[in-house]
């Protein structure tokens, strides 16, 4: 490897806009982030299909579906 072209790596607090904070390796030493895998639906389990108009039926029907 060359030297004096890689950043230099610290311990990086980084915080959350829900209260969550963890430490990492990063170039900088503090991060605040605003989504996390403590509040992201996709790790919680809390996501939801959001259907206003109904698209979603529309599409089970369609192609005849279980409902």
């Amino acid at each position: 490897m060359k030297k004096g072209i890689h950043p230099e790596y610290v311990e990086c607090h980084v915080s959350c806009a829900c209260g969550n904070s963890f430490t990492v390796l990063s170039n900088k030493p503090e991060m605040r982030i605003d989504i996390c895998n403590a509040c992201h639906p996709f790790f919680t389990g809390s996501e939801k299909i959001v259907d206003a108009t109904g698209r979603v039926e529309k599409f089970k029907n369609k192609y005849k579906l279980g409902k």
